[in-house]
């Protein structure tokens, strides 16, 4: 089988290959599935670069949407066959930039939902939901969600919309009018960004997500639109948060795992009722596109490596219109 893995860390265009490889069995307790499409993540950058060291040759691919063709013992409520998705290890040679990859942790995808819509649901659902866990978001919150544009940002406007809370987001114009429909106000991110905020929300909010970009500037400007550090939690720029006293999910780690959300959202956005935007659907043959503009830090939404069927004709076309749906609430 095909699979995109690399045999030393390195930077990603480097060291990364697209080579054969026997396909992997699954254990006790993991499926099979033969993949239709996975996503490119800067978790899958990290990986290159030498987070989480262990045996090699490594694999990337951290999200999975695929088809069953091969069940372990031990495990039940699945046939060979049936259509799923979910978050691959990323321990094993192979992860899910490969014809064919195990999983520990799947959800049936819907049949109204297609692969590039499903896969691109898992990390940033988690760890958006992780993310407001631990803001402990109730529906009285008033939310600032830094970086709403982003795929976890998108999920954590979306989610915490659901629960009631009064959300309010900076993006760019590319997302605004989706993330608009949610429910939330948007304001651009920039010079000025704190006092549109304070100006929405009547003062300060309660309490910041942030996920956008890495910046040096960020964290400053969003101390700003709080009365205390410790009101802000970042995913993304933890250096600066650790220095200026805010919090950082990394450092606090998760209260639980939130794998019971994945599911609830993959139906929502089968309904037309949740998404994740895809910035591009690419062939695995030209994975090293797809790493670049994961590399850029501002992709867009979204970047789906197509595995088992052929692509969409205009591989550039946003995936709006195929299976991400709309976000209204």
């Amino acid at each position: 089988m095909r699979t995109l893995r690399f045999h030393h860390a390195g930077e990603p265009l480097d060291i990364l290959r697209l080579e054969e490889a026997q396909p992997p069995q699954p254990a006790p307790g993991q499926i099979r599935a033969a993949v239709e499409a996975c996503t490119i993540n800067p978790a899958d950058l990290a990986l290159c670069r030498g987070l989480y060291p262990g045996e090699l040759p490594r694999g990337v691919g951290l999200e999975v949407a695929g088809t069953v063709d091969a069940i372990g013992e031990g495990v039940t409520g699945i046939q060979l066959g049936d259509a799923v998705f979910g978050p691959a290890p990323f321990t094993g040679p192979p992860a899910g930039a490969s014809d064919h990859a195990v999983l520990d942790i799947w959800f049936p995808r819907p049949p109204a939902l297609e692969p590039a819509a499903a896969v691109a649901l898992p990390m940033a659902v988690e760890t958006a939901q992780l993310g407001l866990d631990l803001l402990g978001i109730t529906p009285d919150t008033t939310l600032l969600v830094s970086g709403g544009g982003a795929t976890t940002g998108f999920a954590a406007v979306q989610l915490a919309r659901r629960s009631g809370a009064r959300v309010i987001t900076t993006a760019g114009p590319s997302h605004a009018e989706a993330l608009r429909a949610t429910g939330a106000e948007v304001t651009p991110y920039g010079k000025g960004m704190a006092e549109r905020v304070r100006e929405l929300a009547g003062g300060p909010v309660d309490v910041v997500l942030d996920v956008s970009p890495p910046d040096d500037a960020t964290i400053p400007e969003l101390l700003r639109t709080v009365t205390d550090p410790q009101h802000i939690l970042t995913i993304s720029n933890l250096a600066p948060a650790r220095e200026l006293g805010a919090r950082d999910a990394f450092t606090e780690g998760p209260l639980s795992r939130r794998y019971d959300v994945i599911g609830e959202c993959a139906q929502l956005a089968a309904e037309g009722h949740f998404g994740i935007p895809v910035a591009r659907i690419i062939p695995l043959a030209d994975w090293r596109e797809a790493i670049e503009l994961s590399q850029s830090q501002r992709p867009g939404g979204k970047l789906v490596l197509q595995i088992g069927r052929p692509p969409n004709p205009d591989k550039n076309e946003p995936a709006a219109g195929r299976g991400l749906g709309t976000t209204a609430m």
